[in-house]
């Protein structure tokens, strides 16, 4: 059992930046997990924002290429979203996933709120 936990969200004016921290609460291998962090808003189903492979590629949505960067901390069992440039269509609960791309399973954080208001 892995367990995440997500860190960072808070209230930020548009155009502001948050880190977004996902720690997880035993030594995974992010040789054999892919990281990954969803956004979900009211009304809507949680869309993949960045995912991280084990290989350290990566992929964007769209709406955050050029201002997000996902990355990783092996040492500390930690995965970052730094957020940049943030605009008020950013604010969701973000949520950390790890995805065992071996035995297919998948585990969540409980989310951060992220609000991008004036």
């Amino acid at each position: 059992q892995v367990h995440l936990v997500e860190s960072g969200g808070g209230l930020v004016q548009p155009g502001g930046s948050l880190r977004l921290s996902c720690a997880a609460s035993r030594s995974i291998s992010f040789s054999i997990y892919r990281m990954g962090w969803y956004r979900q808003v009211p009304g809507k189903q949680r869309e993949l924002v960045a995912d991280l492979t084990p290989r350290g590629n990566t992929n964007y949505v769209d709406s955050v290429k050029g201002r997000f960067t996902i990355s990783r901390d092996n040492a500390k069992n930690t995965v970052y979203l730094q957020m940049a440039s943030l605009e008020p269509d950013d604010t969701g609960i973000y949520y950390c996933n790890a995805a065992n791309i071996i035995t297919n399973a998948n585990y969540w954080g409980q989310g951060t709120q992220v609000t991008v208001s004036s």
